[in-house]
């Protein structure tokens, strides 16, 4: 007899995500964007080695960047390419959005950063917020109110 074993692969589509973000940040309006890469930098990314939580967004000639976010390259990457794992990243957006950001970010007082990059078919997209700080107090009751949340639905669950 022959056992048939099923390996689970991660279907979800999600390469990494910026849990950390959703922690500092109030999160007022999302965008999503697409990802200038190169070849190594999408074989990586299919390894799902990606770290997206210390990147923002910056804006410079009317063009969107993601800057600090890491992506390590491969063993098997090619030999003819020099991968830079933390270089700055072009990010594809309409110029109405651009232009939105950017004036939300330097008028308002506004931050912006990536919140998760996943595939969608076979393109990388980044999901990008303009956000506002937290204090630690807002942190603070944050966790509170999930915390219950927690709590109450054990007790109905029960």
């Amino acid at each position: 007899m022959s056992k048939n074993i099923v390996v689970k692969k991660n279907n979800s589509g999600t390469i990494a995500q910026n849990k950390r973000a959703r922690h500092d940040y109030f999160i007022e309006e999302k965008f999503e964007a697409g990802l200038a890469l190169q070849g190594w930098e999408v074989k990586s990314l299919r390894a799902g080695r990606m770290t997206i939580t210390e990147s923002y967004i910056i804006f410079k000639n009317n063009e969107a960047f993601l800057f600090g976010s890491q992506i390590q390259p491969l063993l098997s990457a090619s030999t003819h390419v020099v991968p830079e794992a933390t270089r700055t990243r072009k990010l594809l957006l309409s110029k109405r959005e651009i232009e939105k950001l950017q004036g939300a970010v330097n008028q308002k007082g506004y931050s912006c950063v990536p919140l998760a990059c996943y595939w969608k078919g076979h393109l990388v997209k980044i999901e990008i917020a303009l956000v506002k700080g937290k204090q630690l107090h807002d942190k603070r009751a944050t966790e509170k109110d999930r915390d219950w949340q927690r709590d109450k639905a054990r007790i109905f669950h029960k």
